[in-house]
């Protein structure tokens, strides 16, 4: 059995309240982790950690989350940037020859607020944190369709390419301070949002996945715990695919 390393260290999780970021918190606890799980909704992931109602896109609010675990525990070891959203539409759309819609302001801002700046502002309220900390992990949440765009969602996928822009940036800027930065990209996982779909829409989504069915929040929690071990200690600056081989597949 590989030793992880993580016991006793300090996480901070976003958008932990359900899906892939519940998971993630609550496999970090099982490690033997302090967690801190923050989400704008009001459901603790996990039990003797530390939840807090955080929005990623209000600075003063991480900040304060931020000094909240450093003063709790004294330190900041791994940081998992995962709090995320969709608002889908087409750039634009044509009925009979004659343009029917747009995607509004609204939903392309709210989209790179959340999805993008959010992780900006998260990982630069944590980093001299985790500098004084003497080093750690930065892990960020992007995403299968920002290596290979989707339709409809040009919003969405400017954010999680955006990331690994971001990530591969505070590799090289932080790496000084033993701070590893990496994404992980997820493909179609089974989550309360994708339950909702319909029958069809998931049977194609099995259908484009090689290995023949859907992931779960847990295949996504393992590869952030992974990235975030002492097994992974020379990996910085890179975006796992965590999707059955999908990517592959497309």
């Amino acid at each position: 059995m590989i030793e992880t390393g993580l016991q006793d260290k300090v996480v901070i999780v976003t958008g932990a309240a359900a899906g892939i970021g519940r998971a993630t918190a609550r496999r970090f606890a099982a490690e033997g982790c302090r967690v801190a799980s923050w989400d704008v909704r009001e459901e603790e992931p996990t039990r003797g950690g530390l939840f807090r109602k955080v929005d990623v896109t209000d600075a003063a609010q991480v900040e304060a989350a931020v000094e909240e675990a450093m003063t709790r525990w004294g330190a900041v070891h791994v940081l998992v940037n995962n709090a995320g959203i969709i608002r889908d539409g087409q750039l634009i759309k044509y009925k009979d020859g004659v343009l029917a819609g747009a995607m509004s302001d609204a939903q392309f801002d709210s989209i790179i607020g959340v999805n993008l700046k959010g992780v900006f502002i998260c990982t630069r309220a944590v980093a001299p944190r985790m500098i004084a900390s003497g080093g750690g992990a930065i892990l960020n949440a992007s995403s299968v369709v920002g290596l290979y765009g989707n339709f409809g969602q040009t919003n969405y996928v400017a954010s999680k390419a955006g990331v690994i822009g971001m990530t591969r940036v505070w590799a090289r800027e932080l790496g000084k301070f033993h701070i590893r930065v990496n994404a992980v990209a997820p493909g179609f996982i089974a989550t309360d949002m994708t339950k909702g779909m319909p029958e069809k829409i998931l049977a194609t989504m099995i259908d484009h996945t090689p290995v023949g069915r859907m992931g779960q929040p847990e295949d996504i929690a393992n590869a952030y715990v992974w990235l975030a071990s002492d097994a992974a200690s020379f990996i910085s600056g890179t975006v796992l695919s965590v999707d059955g081989g999908v990517v592959t597949g497309t």
